[in-house]
């Protein structure tokens, strides 16, 4: 395995002359293969705890000039003397960005230090093999993973923007493209049709507590993205967030969050009695009511109709590897299988079970019946607090 020790030790290499006529270079996996592989290795990284680095090394000028298979021969030979045979190499995108895949990183290790002496590693291997100007032609990044996957807009985020096929392998582009024109439709059409009822919200909020009509909160959406989540606001204006935090770590550390029931002795994963909530609210919060305006956030692809319900950025912070999985299965929605099949009455792992679920069996079907669902479940209120 990597660890600094190992990553520390002075390049051993660096007198060698690699050249072509050596041997031909070992061939590169190809660009879905390596995917997939780095996809395999997120999910054994969530079971062992280990990191591995992924390292990109962007070769499109160069391999673009007219002698590719000499040049990366270079390229590949100056690699073999930094990665291990447990190490895996691939196209990351056919042609011009080669990735290394390094696994089995340490966790007592620091990640920016690991990262750091890879990459002096590699950089100096690739000025051994090559041309000054040709290595200033290749540019180098490394990420860490799980950390630096999970920062919002991180180079990470855009990896896994770049290869949706990671973790969305049963959906196709012709069937996502349906997807959008049905949120578009669908979100405009709620607004128009519902326009005198959120006209008639927005007054009831402003007559009945002060502060604004609509509540904008960040929350965190596919691929770790942050933008601004639209609500009816149902609480008081400078409430304190610390009770909700508390319960979120309860919550998502395997507790209900709270010891209220629901009055059959069922567990409630959800902060009930919130002395926050104005009466309005726990009116609007019980048939759903303050989700209308996500529609605005649909229309502006910052959520589908159907989808997980974004987290709120403290939320992520408190999440295990593997519940990272639901911010990049799929693009957050207003409706899911959580609120037409448990809402408040599962757990926060059986919350994320069912986003996984709904991430793997995907179909436009599954969206039909989930909407179709929907209005029973707002209607019967079970699950809503």
């Amino acid at each position: 395995m990597w660890n600094l020790r190992n990553l520390n030790k002075p390049f051993e290499s660096k007198t060698k002359i690699f050249s072509p006529l050596e041997g031909s270079a070992p061939e590169l996996m190809p660009e879905t293969a390596f995917v997939k592989m780095i996809y395999v290795e997120q999910k054994r990284t969530e079971r062992s705890r280990r990191r591995f680095i992924l390292m990109l090394l962007n070769c499109g000028s160069l391999l673009s000039a007219g002698k590719t298979v000499e040049t990366l021969d270079e390229i590949l030979f100056a690699l073999s003397s930094v990665i291990r045979e447990t190490d895996t190499k691939g196209w990351y995108k056919d042609g011009s960005v080669i990735g290394v895949i390094f696994t089995e990183v340490s966790p007592s290790d620091e990640k920016q230090a690991a990262a750091a002496v890879l990459l002096e590693k590699v950089k100096n291997a690739l000025s051994i093999a090559l041309e000054d100007e040709q290595a200033s032609q290749i540019g180098i990044s490394a990420h860490v993973f799980p950390e630096d996957w999970r920062q919002d807009g991180s180079s990470g985020s855009d990896i896994l923007k770049l290869h949706p096929g990671l973790v969305r392998d049963s959906r196709n582009a012709p069937a996502l493209l349906v997807k959008r024109a049905m949120d578009i439709v669908g979100s405009l059409l709620a607004l128009i049709v519902l326009m005198p009822i959120l006209a008639t919200i927005a007054l009831a909020i402003k007559l009945t507590s002060k502060g604004p009509v609509l509540f904008r909160q960040d929350r965190v959406g596919q691929y770790g993205r942050k933008f601004k989540f639209l609500k009816f606001r149902s609480m008081y204006v400078a409430n304190d967030s610390a009770v909700h935090q508390e319960f979120v770590k309860r919550l998502i550390s395997g507790g209900t969050g709270s010891d209220q029931t629901n009055g059959q002795q069922a567990k409630v994963y959800k902060l009930t009695h919130d002395s926050r909530i104005t009466q309005l609210g726990k009116i609007l919060r019980r048939t759903s009511l303050d989700e209308f305006p996500q529609f605005v956030n649909v229309l502006k692809g910052e959520m589908s109709l159907v989808g997980p319900r974004p987290p709120i950025p403290y939320e992520v912070e408190c999440y295990d590897l593997w519940h990272n999985q639901r911010l990049l299965a799929v693009k957050p929605g207003i409706t899911g299988l959580w609120q037409v099949r448990g809402r408040s009455r599962t757990s926060f792992d059986e919350m994320v079970r069912l986003d996984l679920k709904y991430a793997k069996s995907w179909s436009l079907w599954l969206d039909i019946k989930i909407l179709l669902e929907t209005p029973r479940a707002i209607v019967s209120g079970d699950g809503a607090y």
